[in-house]
């Protein structure tokens, strides 16, 4: 900003350009006139604390703005601030006013502050047509304060019941005119507004407990609104007469009853402020402090007269209320219902005992409702009148209880036959005969008789039960159970004959392929009482559940028995099914044959030979002769002739029946190592072949000499060029190699040399016949050599 900028000038240069100002008029040209048209004064309205902007009025770009500020009530105008557009200066005494800025011709005041209340003054010096004009622009600021926080002030924060209070809303500052607004709100409610009430005071008179809460007041003017924290309103008052309540409640002619073993809660309430302090007395005795007791399990001692003592600790003040509480408690358990048979009628038996009050019990039937008693009741019936599915109810009820208590009876006679059986005890010393009629109401009788029809034992109901001591005369023997009711004409009875046990075997005799599976079943045909099986293996030892290799699977009347991968030397032989009772036993044989496979064909070692490094060898076999087989074992050992000879050990399995050789690997080379085969067929394996040990792979000449020759060859072909090329370089050493080599032409050029010299020395040269020369014929034309290497394996 240009003001920031000037501020860092020379305070001399500011002070020269208004000594120009005050002198333009005596120094000549330019001259000064004043533009004083009538002007409004312009009023400004600003928040202390904020930011105001205030503008001169607009026309051409100004020579120097001057800002001055007349205070309220004082005539004399004070400078404020001063700038030229290049340089500015703002007077200390502005900081009365805020942060004083120029922007421009404009006055900033920020941070406003309450002094800049008053009249402030632009004057502007500009040129207008070769003059000079002076502008003055009038500012009225008023400076508005912000309400300040309300706060409420009672003038007894705590009155008793029936004084007098008065609230006071009390602001420290703002600007006139303010409004109030006051609002009430209960200690456990929402806020109401006080209809009405628009004064800074309001008063109670009298007060009373509805009055009771928190007290709000907010505070506006132009500027903005405020609230006031609550203050609370404490009024004093209680206790009332104390309230007692009962939950689960339940009313009686004295006051109050509750149930045995359920929770009861005794509430006490008395309005008081402070709350009032409870006390809880029984019987005289105090059990217990605060509003609320407890009983959490009542009990019939919890029975008594239960007074509330309430207490206004502030006041002092005391009230009661004494109510009477009675614990009911029903009789235990259900009503019992029974029927007592008697000759030719029926008595129906109801009892309930005990309880508090007693519970009333009430028969009803077919005909309808029967007769009505407290704790117990009995109604009789002649049997002939009563048909089979007569329903007969006691209902009891009680207080205490919430649905009623009931109990029936159906009169109704046991559907079918009786039924007989009979079990061994005792480890077969006795056998206990036993006879069931189940159903029916009343129950049937029940009773044994022998083979004379005479009773042996008593009679029962429902079930009769007879001992008899084991022993073998009892095989054959019949015993008779008869079974009575009243609702039936006929007595049924059922029978039961004592037997030894007879067993059947599913095949006597078993075969199976050695590592198959074998099953042997037994059942039982008859026998009673009833037998237990068991099974005994070839060496007469009980197989027991869990035994190796073996299974047995109990159903019902048989015991089957599973050999698991049947070995002939541990599984071969006569197993016996054995059944006994408490009257005799029985015995069957079952035969297993293990059978093996037959034998696989014979094999024979084709070739056993070495590999690299003597560490695996390779190894090829034949069969000889038909037969099945299922796969090879390979087997190896160190073939040391002393008494550390090593066993034989598996080196290959698992091999394909329609493999006929296999590497095996793993050797040791310092190791010298015998093999053999064997062919397989399941678990039966063929005769071994032939014990051999590995060949060291056959010696083959054919590559090496192959090689030497082409090696040869090579080095001749060499040799021969070098000779030839040092004999066509110096033929005077192979004169015969010499003329072969050395070219024709340059035999010409040497004849021809040597014919000139003759000439020129007068020697006459004789004539020579080409071809009769033998020497020259093979000079007459170059000779080319051709040398071809061929090298073959």
């Amino acid at each position: 900003m240009v003001g920031q900028r000037a501020q860092h000038q020379p305070v001399s240069l500011l002070l020269l350009i208004r000594l120009c100002l005050l002198h333009l008029r005596a120094s000549g040209q330019p001259h000064l006139t004043t533009d004083s048209p009538v002007e409004e004064v312009v009023s400004i309205q600003g928040v202390r604390g904020g930011s105001v902007e205030l503008a001169c009025s607009s026309g051409p770009a100004p020579l120097l703005v001057l800002w001055s500020f007349t205070p309220l009530g004082s005539l004399v105008p004070r400078p404020v601030a001063i700038t030229d557009g290049a340089m500015s200066k703002v007077e200390a005494v502005a900081s009365a006013l805020g942060v004083v800025s120029l922007r421009n011709s404009s006055l900033v005041l920020e941070e406003l502050r309450e002094g800049a209340r008053g009249h402030f003054l632009c004057q502007v010096l500009h040129v207008a047509s070769g003059q000079l004009h002076t502008t003055y622009s009038h500012l009225m600021l008023a400076v508005l304060v912000p309400v300040s926080k309300p706060q409420v002030r009672l003038s007894n924060p705590s009155p008793v019941e029936g004084a007098s209070v008065v609230a006071t809303c009390a602001v420290r500052e703002g600007t006139e005119p303010v409004t109030f607004a006051w609002q009430h709100q209960a200690s456990r409610g929402l806020g109401e507004a006080l209809v009405g009430v628009t004064e800074p005071l309001f008063q109670l008179d009298p007060v009373n407990r509805t009055h009771l809460g928190w007290y709000m007041c907010s505070a506006r003017n132009s500027v903005n609104r405020l609230s006031s924290e609550g203050a609370f309103l404490d009024v004093i008052y209680g206790p009332d007469k104390p309230v007692i309540t009962v939950e689960p409640l339940g009313l009686t002619e004295e006051g109050f009853w509750a149930s045995e073993k359920e929770e009861v809660t005794l509430s006490c309430l008395a309005a008081s402020n402070p709350p009032s302090h409870y006390v809880w007395l029984r019987d005289h005795t105090q059990v217990h402090t605060g509003p609320t007791y407890v009983i959490t399990r009542a009990g019939r001692a919890h029975t008594g007269l239960y007074t509330c003592l309430a207490r206004n600790s502030y006041l002092d003040t005391r009230t009661q209320t004494t109510v009477q509480l009675t614990i009911y408690y029903p009789p235990e358990g259900q009503p019992s219902c029974a029927v007592l048979p008697s000759p030719g009628a029926v008595t129906l038996l109801c009892t309930w005992p005990g309880g508090l009050p007693p519970a009333q019990l009430q028969w009803e039937g077919p005909q309808g409702p029967g007769p009505t008693a407290p704790s117990n009741i009995t109604w009789s019936h002649a049997a002939t009148q009563l048909p089979s599915g007569s329903v007969f109810t006691c209902t009891g009820q009680h207080p205490a209880l919430a649905p009623s208590a009931l109990c029936t009876v159906m009169l109704w006679e046991p559907l079918g036959r009786p039924t007989c059986w009979s079990t061994a005890t005792m480890g077969d010393q006795f056998i206990m005969l036993s006879c069931e009629w189940p159903g029916g109401e009343p129950p049937a009788t029940l009773s044994w008789l022998d083979e004379q029809q005479q009773p042996l034992g008593s009679s029962s109901s429902s079930m009769a039960v007879h001992l008899l001591q084991a022993q073998e005369d009892l095989a054959g023997r019949e015993f008779t159970c008869r079974g009575s009711h009243l609702l039936r004409t006929r007595d049924p009875h059922c029978h039961l004959r004592l037997e030894a046990p007879q067993l059947d075997v599913a095949e006597p005799r078993v075969s199976v392929f050695e590592g198959g599976d074998a099953w042997l079943e037994c059942s039982l045909r008859q026998g009673t009482p009833p037998a237990q099986l068991l099974w005994l293996g070839p060496q007469q030892q009980q197989v027991e559940p869990g035994t190796l290799g073996f299974m047995l699977h109990p159903e019902r009347t048989q015991l089957r028995l599973g050999i698991r991968d049947a070995d002939p030397t541990r599984h071969r032989g006569t197993y016996q099914c054995v059944a006994h009772n408490a009257v005799g036993n029985s015995s069957r044989s079952v035969l297993l044959e293990v059978l093996r496979y037959p034998a696989p064909p014979n094999v024979t070692i084709r070739r056993l030979t070495y590999g690299r490094h003597r560490r695996e060898v390779q190894l090829q076999w034949a069969i000889a002769g038909p037969g099945n087989l299922t796969g090879f074992l390979v087997q190896r050992k160190a073939s040391s002739l002393g008494p550390g000879a090593g066993a034989w050990e598996i080196a290959a399995s698992d091999i394909e029946p329609e493999s006929r050789g296999r590497r095996l690997g793993g050797l040791d080379p310092g190791v010298l190592y015998a093999f053999r085969i064997l062919a397989l067929n399941h678990h039966t394996a063929g005769h071994p072949s032939e014990v051999k040990i590995p060949a060291d792979p056959p010696f083959s000449a054919y590559p090496a000499v192959l090689g030497a020759a082409g090696t040869g060859m090579v080095v001749a072909t060499v040799a021969s060029l070098l000779v030839f090329q040092y004999a066509a370089r110096h033929p005077e050493t192979f004169p015969c190699l010499g003329q072969l080599l050395v070219p024709m032409e340059q035999r010409h050029q040497q004849r021809g040399s040597r014919e000139d010299a003759e000439a020129q020395a007068g020697l006459e040269t004789p004539t020579t016949t080409p071809g009769l020369d033998p020497a020259h014929e093979t000079t007459d034309a170059p000779v080319n050599v051709t040398i071809t290497v061929t090298a073959t394996p």
